[in-house]
């Protein structure tokens, strides 16, 4: 095998599918990346048996072959080459040569065969979103994705396609993100659970244009995302989700409208007094045009006060400070409404519209004069 082709071209070919190379695994052939110029285009394949990426890289086959280079030396070559034309070149015995101007480098490969491929999805009944809206939908649910895999639904988001909606949920116990957007057509009616994990990895891959398209299709176990030169493919996690209408309640006692980014800010400034891993609340007191925050330590305190539009009873709350800000952040509004009913339940965020829903669940606190 033989193929020119740009650095640039090289190294954010290699930076796409690394991303499905495992930093641990006992196959040693998962280590490495699959380079594929059999077919006349010269295609890079990662697979860590959960999450496949195969993306495309523009270059010049000389001549066909097939070859699996371990991914963390490649990487690191490629990024260390001077800017011009690289050459990659393997021989008989599976040694790779990569060349770029006065410099060489010789590492030894492995038989493509033994590489694990991607597993074939059939393209059918696909969902079709813009590159902008996936990334964006996936950034402002992400967060809410338990951190560890004590509860394998909870490491997933949902993805719900009914008719002409798209909607992804996301829970770890202490708060739930509800995103939705309107499709561009209508389709058949699916419910997966993708692992955040592919989930994460893809919004870091995927562009921000409006009118490039993310193509998705669904199978029973697999789940796969098509973009520009790329595919994704990712193993679902199996099981029902979480029945998350019932905790929806549109009940509420106290609304407050508040200018979204003055309080961000505010939240941001109480966390001077949050160490890593403290479970410090913030304490939050509503009163007729007034919202008062405040937060005691072993640091310090602080006591700020916002203008704020209420209407119903005055409320006094507690909530850990991350949680509040994680949801704030992603929210593009100038303005958000905020539905409390008493210190022990839930509070929502959200829009007239049901686009977005953030449900935080209140902490425990003793006030402190």
């Amino acid at each position: 095998m033989k193929f020119v082709c740009s650095k640039a071209n090289l190294m954010g070919g290699l930076q796409i599918v690394q991303k499905a190379v495992p930093s641990k695994t006992t196959m040693s052939i998962l280590e490495c990346i699959l380079v594929d110029a059999t077919e006349g285009v010269i295609k890079f394949n990662a697979n860590d048996m959960e999450l496949g990426i195969q993306t495309v890289v523009d270059g010049n086959i000389i001549e066909r072959g097939l070859i699996a280079i371990e991914s963390k030396i490649f990487g690191d070559i490629v990024r260390k080459l001077p800017d011009s034309e690289v050459t990659v070149e393997t021989d008989s015995s599976n040694k790779v040569t990569i060349s770029c101007g006065k410099a060489k480098f010789n590492i030894i490969g492995r038989k493509g065969d033994d590489f694990t491929y991607l597993p074939s999805i059939e393209k059918i009944d696909g969902v079709s979103v813009t590159q902008y809206t996936l990334r964006n939908v996936i950034q402002q649910t992400i967060f809410s994705i338990a951190e560890n895999d004590n509860n394998k639904m909870m490491s997933g988001e949902l993805f719900e396609v009914d008719g002409d909606n798209l909607k992804l949920v996301s829970l770890d116990g202490h708060r739930i993100s509800i995103r939705k957007v309107k499709l561009g057509a209508s389709y058949p009616y699916k419910k997966v659970i993708v692992p955040g994990k592919t989930l994460n990895e893809i919004s870091k891959i995927l562009g921000d244009s409006t009118e490039k398209m993310v193509n998705i299709f669904f199978t029973d176990k697999h789940v796969l995302f098509e973009f520009d030169k790329t595919i994704v493919v990712s193993r679902l996690i199996e099981g029902e989700y979480f029945s998350i209408d019932q905790m929806l309640s549109s009940d509420y006692e106290t609304k407050m409208s508040i200018n979204r980014k003055e309080f961000l800010d505010c939240i941001d400034r109480a966390t001077i007094y949050v160490k890593e891993g403290d479970k410090k609340p913030v304490i939050i007191s509503i009163t007729d045009g007034t919202m008062e925050l405040k937060i005691n330590s072993a640091i310090g305190s602080m006591d700020e006060e916002i203008d704020i539009e209420k209407q119903g009873k005055d409320l006094m709350i507690g909530f850990n400070p991350k949680f509040l800000i994680d949801a704030l952040r992603v929210i593009d509004d100038e303005t958000v409404d905020i539905y409390l009913v008493n210190p022990k339940a839930p509070c929502f965020i959200r829009d007239k519209e049901g686009a977005y829903i953030y449900l935080v669940l209140p902490v425990n606190f003793t006030t402190v004069d």
